[in-house]
């Protein structure tokens, strides 16, 4: 809620006069030592010294003939107006003012004395010579020497406090840069020890395929030395058997010779290869068109690559491959560690595509109508159906490889429900291929069934708008969705009302199953943060995820410790839920106010646009690994798509480099990721 632009004022202090056994009247009849003593007894000025017009201390002090003093000034203009005192109301004209030289000596000394109180030395020795004390040369000269010795104390301890600090800072700077040297120092120990891993391994696969081409060239000789023999054979009748053998014997030695002589050769051939290795010159193979290209891309995103490999390394310096990891591979990696294994993974997934490449495309509504925006697209459990919904009132369930294999200007969905509301968010059942759930803007959450076409469940609890809803993967008859009434709801398709409420301060735009289990959920909401909860105890969410500086509009988890979230302040954010931290901020694309859509997998995260374009970025890299832009059908609106047209809806399909996209206006392409 907003709070009132002016906040509550400050009481004022109020603080009583002193009381005071000094009167206007019976100031010529006291005494200045009686004066004084009053004076040094009270903390304050006495009220009495108060000009009873402007309430200041009185200057140029006037008596009144009734026996009150003002201000000189304030009197004078009071009785320009006005023929009274302003105390006592008696008849007054300016002819009936006297000097209270008195009072002013009086209030002159008290001055005096506030200021003798609170001054410095300094100060007082100051006014002292300036109202002219008598201080001789003598007294002169021993007070200039001792100020001098006094400056020159100063001096040094000003100088040694300086010298203190820069020493603390030489010092601090110092073991700043000792710890990056040995940091550094031992990340380059890193780097020598996996280039001496990765070295290793590449002569090891030169000699795999070495031997594996020998092989290949021995089964060819032998072929071509059993043709000979096979002659031989068909002939024996024709001549003495000692001739075929001794045919068989020139043969064989001579094969036997082509053997050693092929065997030199590859030997050589691996020498080569060694030495190119070791130098520097690569084989021919790698100078493909394919491996610059993935070295530019590794190039351009080399610092995100450094930090990512010293991250891992750092995190796991010497730990080994599992066995079970060691296993899997044919030729072992001596020397291989889990943090370059896991970088060269990152590396390989990372640099494999460079670019999305437009496969399919079709139209979700009407051309000439401008409600097209698609709210949500999700796949089904097989990957063989997938769902489209938005504000036109209408779920539609296309067939993936018709959509894909057809060429046809119009693709036909084999399924189309009609809603009462616009729809927010669709959810397949993660058991039953025909079961999908949606949520609309009137707060109602829908249960569908494929197969039939219509609804079975209705959930109308909500009282205001429905932004998400999600099935469980672990228990396919639990559900969860959150609304713009500040309230988390779970359902069970076996009951007719919610079995669970969260409340919640702020609206809630997502809320996400983790998939490894049906008690954890993720939820997003308005107030710039994401609530996980453990729905075993939801008095308090088991933490609270901050860093987004908008409204969190997508949760999404790539396993069941890592989970993605997308905000309107333009970023993504990684989370690793275990351990309740921070992992990565995405910056790239531009979300300042739409759903755009979020959609993850094992390895890559995407995610809309409002440029009308859609983003990949690699989990481990923060900058987009590559994105594609919506074209408008008409060439002449090209210009005005960053500013018309965003995207609304993204799913990744499982393992597999395919994207389903739809935009605001009603366009749905399938994008592949290609090299």
């Amino acid at each position: 809620m907003d709070e009132g632009s002016t906040g509550a004022l400050v009481p004022a202090v109020k603080t009583e006069p002193l009381s005071s056994t000094i009167s206007a009247p019976s100031i010529p009849d006291c005494s200045l030592a009686e004066l004084d003593t009053v004076g040094e007894a009270s903390a304050q000025l006495d009220k009495d010294f108060l000009c009873p017009i402007c309430m200041q201390i009185i200057r140029d002090a006037f008596l009144t003939a009734c026996g009150h003093s003002f201000c000189y000034m304030c009197i004078i203009t009071h009785l320009r107006n006005k023929s009274d005192c302003p105390c006592c109301a008696q008849h007054l004209t300016s002819v009936q003012l006297f000097p209270n030289f008195l009072l002013d000596k009086l209030l002159k000394k008290t001055s005096a004395h506030q200021i003798a109180k609170t001054a410095t030395p300094i100060e007082l020795f100051r006014r002292a010579l300036q109202e002219g004390c008598d201080v001789s040369i003598k007294e002169l000269d021993s007070l200039l020497s001792m100020l001098s010795e006094k400056k020159r104390k100063m001096e040094q301890e000003e100088s040694d406090r300086n010298m203190n600090i820069l020493t603390d800072f030489l010092h601090i700077l110092r073991k700043q840069k000792v710890s990056e040297l040995n940091e550094v120092q031992t990340d380059l120990q890193f780097i020598k020890a996996d280039i001496s891993a990765v070295e290793r391994h590449r002569m090891e696969l030169y000699c795999a395929r070495d031997r594996y081409s020998m092989k290949l060239h021995m089964a060819g000789d032998d072929m071509k030395a059993r043709e000979p023999w096979s002659s031989l054979t068909d002939k024996r009748n024709d001549g003495p058997t000692s001739t075929s053998l001794n045919t068989w014997g020139v043969v064989s030695a001579g094969n036997f010779q082509n053997k050693k002589a092929d065997s030199r050769s590859q030997v050589s051939t691996y020498g080569l290869y060694r030495k190119d290795a070791l130098n520097g010159p690569e084989p021919q193979a790698n100078h493909t068109g394919l491996s610059v290209a993935r070295k530019k891309r590794v190039h351009a995103q080399f610092n995100d690559l450094q930090e990512c490999y010293l991250q891992k390394r750092r995190q796991l310096p010497n730990q080994l491959l599992d066995q079970q990891e060691k296993d899997k591979n044919v030729i072992h990696r001596e020397g291989y560690t889990a943090g370059l294994s896991d970088f060269q993974s990152v590396l390989t997934t990372f640099t494999r595509y460079s670019r999305l490449r437009v496969i399919a495309e079709l139209r979700h509504g009407d051309l000439f109508h401008s409600t097209n925006i698609v709210s949500s697209i999700e796949f089904d459990r097989d990957d063989e159906l997938f769902a489209t919904a938005g504000v036109s009132r209408c779920i539609k369930v296309f067939d993936f490889s018709s959509v894909v294999n057809e060429s046809t200007d119009v693709h036909c969905p084999i399924v189309e429900m009609s809603t009462r509301a616009k729809l927010s968010c669709l959810s397949w059942n993660k058991l039953s291929k025909n079961i999908i759930a949606s949520s609309d803007y009137e707060g109602v959450v829908t249960v569908w069934d494929v197969n039939r076409g219509q609804s079975v469940l209705e959930y109308e609890e909500h009282e205001k708008r429905a932004w998400s809803v999600d099935f469980s993967c672990t228990e396919p008859s639990r559900l969860v969705s959150g609304s713009d009434d500040c309230k988390v709801k779970v359902w069970c398709m076996k009951q007719e009302n919610s079995v669970l409420d969260i409340d919640m301060k702020a609206n809630i735009c997502c809320v996400k199953f983790n998939p490894g289990s049906s008690n954890h959920i993720a939820v997003g909401s308005a107030d710039h943060n994401i609530h996980y909860y453990d729905l075993r105890k939801i008095s308090h969410p088991l933490h609270v995820f901050t860093g987004h500086k908008k409204a969190v509009s997508y949760v999404k988890f790539l396993s069941n410790s890592e989970l993605a979230s997308a905000s309107t302040d333009s970023t993504l954010r990684l989370w690793d839920v275990k351990e309740n931290l921070p992992v990565r901020t995405f910056r790239g694309h531009t979300n300042e106010k739409n759903f755009v859509g979020l959609t993850v997998n094992k390895e890559y995260i995407a995610c809309g646009s409002e440029t009308n374009e859609i983003f990949v970025y690699h989990k481990e890299i923060s900058r987009p690994l590559t994105w594609h832009r919506f074209g408008s059908p008409d060439a002449a609106d090209v210009e005005d798509d960053v500013g018309s047209y965003f995207i609304s809806a993204v799913c990744w399909k499982s393992n597999s480099p395919t994207i389903l996209t739809a935009n605001s206006q009603g366009t749905i392409k399938v994008l592949v990721l290609a090299v």
